[in-house]
């Protein structure tokens, strides 16, 4: 009876766990929102893409790899302190694999920008044809005391308002932005290799639908 109750106990806090990590991590995905027109008050800074970066892990049954992506250049447009707008444009031609080295990193990245055989050219992000990404912000709110940064991704020509945790700096010279992890479902965008959610028997050969992202923005005058 005891190791019952004690079986119960283990299933309920895991359980409990679970939830509460999709809940912190998995940022909010809906359809596009209309950005705001730009006060004329509002200030203009240029994106540092030295400064800037986006990290990645993507997942599997028996692993996991990491990596990142860089950011091209930008604007954002901010008035006494708070982000109004502004526009993030990402090199999905950078895309680079961080946790392997040699013929295992350079075949990694091949895949995931399509630059392989031409049957596997749409696997993941197609670089050939999607060199670009953009996220163009539509809004910055507070959400029990964490500033929420939302905006619309578009990502192999599809479009979908993503909301994530960041931290945000700024001041008369300069802005940053500095997510926390958080993880999109990359089938929204038609990044569907290996998804069970889209393929039927893989067995544990899938990879995970969710890859999480921590974003880097720097942007001065």
């Amino acid at each position: 009876m005891k190791k019952g109750i004690l079986s119960l106990f283990v299933l309920a806090t895991l359980s409990l766990v679970s939830c509460k990590k999709e809940t912190t991590n998995e940022a909010e995905i809906k359809e596009t929102v209309e950005a705001p027109v730009t006060s004329n008050e509002a200030a203009k800074f240029n994106v540092d893409a030295k400064a800037s970066s986006i990290n990645w892990v993507g997942s599997k049954p028996t692993g996991k790899h990491t990596g990142t992506i860089n950011i091209k250049n930008g604007e954002l447009y901010a008035k006494d302190g708070v982000i109004e707008t502004g526009k993030v444009f990402i090199d999905m031609t950078s895309i680079a694999v961080t946790d392997l080295k040699g013929d295992e990193k350079t075949t990694l990245e091949g895949h995931l920008k399509g630059l392989g055989k031409e049957s596997d050219v749409d696997h993941f992000f197609n670089t050939k044809k999607y060199p670009e990404a953009v996220f163009e912000i539509t809004k910055v709110t507070e959400e029990a005391g964490k500033k929420m940064v939302e905006g619309n991704l578009t990502l192999k020509d599809i479009t979908k308002s993503v909301k994530f945790p960041a931290t945000i700096t700024a001041d008369a010279n300069g802005i940053s932005i500095e997510s926390e992890p958080f993880t999109i479902n990359r089938t929204l965008w038609n990044v569907n290799y290996g998804s069970k959610s889209v393929f039927d028997n893989l067995g544990d050969k899938f990879i995970n639908d969710d890859i999480e992202l921590k974003v880097s923005v720097k942007a001065t005058k």
